[in-house]
């Protein structure tokens, strides 16, 4: 799984996985997971059908051009006739617009040299004999009004369906964005390119104010106090003589906000840009034990999935966002009981604090019940963090094994390979500014990077995973064994 970074994390992501073919371990891995940046590197590799087996030194070549090029190419009169012109025949295609569209069309302006014709369903052929693994891509379905604390729906994509978590209704990739009523394909709309989606899926101007406190790790309570409706529970105000039932809602007082408070929710709640698509969960009922329904209630998590008539099922449109905005993650697919991950392998790109992602993906998954191994790292560990972290919760068994990768220049500032110190003229090449500041040359922002910049990142991700070659295939030795446990635990009834 990977995070999200702009052009750090998708530079950094290829030498992830080149660090893994190295290893000869691309082939074991299963399923891939991105969002916002890390989903340009996965749109590229996978127009490949073959990606995993090639040598990828020969397409990262290839990314350093576009990287290094300067992006003033893409505002000239030509370019912005062309954006005009593939606007205007996606509304004559019937889709909804917003401005996450044009900002796709300059995405692919920036990282390719042509139009990129492919779609999302066109990735079957990379993954139809299993010769790569399966990738997953994360949006945020979220409302208006509503911090994206209060409330988001997880939505995964993949080449074969695009759905929700916590439903379980799913369409087929190619009708997302074509109109549904209560399970119906009403109006089949032409599938979107995939410039289009990665505009959606790294919308960076879909962030409210009151997400950027919640990432900020700043206190919600006084904005939530002013924005809220208030809510009492009174039950200890009804009689004792009254039996009390147990299908029977507990009984509260409801204050409404005032005019002042709707307005200064409207503002701290707002968000510049969503991308919307015509919502395919449209029409359909939810029955009055849908709170039982074990995948309903495990990522039940927002305020209000005890209101039935208030959930996605009555919009007329899906507003998606980066996921980023919530938790810098894309391992929520992977925690799904189907697909019975053994090992995550935690690729973190994110700027700034490197164990915050991290922190609040642990709180979440415990405070929804999601087996998850525990992920202690000491104060001291804080301060200076090692390049990998494995955590195995041996009290928790459906837990994963997971390894952790936060983006650190650890040892690569004296090792220019694992084993191999760096000579005197070589010791400027192991010094990366992996912080995101406006002063670092990796800032999220920053979309043109010097090739030397751009090699610097790529050989530190790469070495990171080679220099902890140790720990990928313990893990590995330590499932391994462990099923073979469980096989002749069950053979022996």
């Amino acid at each position: 799984m990977t995070t999200a970074g702009g052009v750090r994390s998708m530079t950094a992501m290829y030498g992830s996985l080149l660090g893994l073919q190295k290893l000869n371990l691309l082939h074991c891995i299963s399923y891939i997971t991105g969002l916002s940046g890390t989903t340009w590197t996965m749109i590229n590799l996978y127009k490949d059908p073959y990606w995993s087996h090639n040598n990828l030194e020969d397409v990262i070549t290839d990314v350093r051009k576009q990287v290094v090029k300067n992006k003033l190419c893409c505002f000239t009169g030509e370019r912005l006739k062309y954006y005009e012109k593939e606007i205007q025949n996606r509304h004559v295609e019937g889709h909804t617009l917003s401005f996450t569209d044009l900002w796709g069309l300059i995405l692919e302006s920036m990282l390719h040299d042509e139009p990129d014709p492919h779609k999302l369903s066109d990735q079957r052929q990379a993954i139809n004999r299993g010769q790569n693994p399966l990738p997953i891509y994360l949006a945020l379905n979220v409302k208006k009004k509503y911090s994206t604390l209060d409330f988001k729906e997880w939505v995964e994509f993949t080449p074969y369906e695009v759905g929700f978590l916590k439903y379980g209704g799913f369409i087929n990739a190619e009708d997302f964005g074509s109109e549904f009523y209560t399970g119906h394909l009403m109006k089949k709309i032409p599938e979107s390119r995939l410039c289009f989606m990665q505009g959606m899926w790294s919308n960076i101007y879909s962030q409210s104010m009151l997400d950027a406190l919640y990432l900020a790790e700043c206190p919600e309570d006084f904005w939530h106090k002013w924005t809220r409706p208030r809510i009492y529970d009174i039950e200890e105000d009804i009689p004792p003589r009254l039996p009390k039932r147990p299908y029977v809602q507990p009984t509260r007082l409801f204050i409404p906000s005032g005019s002042v408070t709707n307005v200064l929710r409207d503002v701290i709640t707002l968000r510049p840009v969503v991308s919307q698509f015509h919502n395919f969960m449209k029409g359909l009922q939810l029955n009055n034990k849908y709170l039982e329904n074990n995948r309903f209630s495990t990522w039940k998590d927002t305020v209000l999935d005890s209101s039935a008539n208030q959930l996605t099922m009555s919009e007329e449109h899906l507003e998606l966002v980066d996921t980023a905005f919530f938790i810098n993650t894309s391992c929520p697919p992977l925690l799904r009981p189907e697909r019975q991950v053994d090992i995550i392998i935690h690729l973190n790109y994110s700027g700034g604090s490197q164990t915050l992602p991290l922190d609040l993906s642990t709180t979440y998954y415990q405070e929804q019940g999601i087996p998850y191994p525990k992920t202690v790292i000491t104060e001291e560990d804080r301060k200076h963090l090692k390049e990998c972290y494995t955590f195995d919760d041996a009290e928790s068994p459906k837990a994963p094994i997971l390894l952790y990768f936060p983006l650190v220049c650890d040892t690569f500032q004296k090792y220019k390979a694992p084993g191999v110190e760096r000579g005197p003229s070589e010791m400027e090449d192991g010094h990366v500014d992996v912080t995101s500041t406006v002063f670092s040359p990796y800032a999220t922002g920053m979309v043109q990077y010097s090739e030397e910049n751009f090699n610097k990142l790529l050989n530190l991700t790469t070495y990171n995973i080679l220099n902890n070659e140790h720990s990928i295939l313990q893990a590995l030795r330590t499932v391994i064994e462990r099923k073979k446990q469980q096989k002749s635990f069950c053979s022996s009834f």
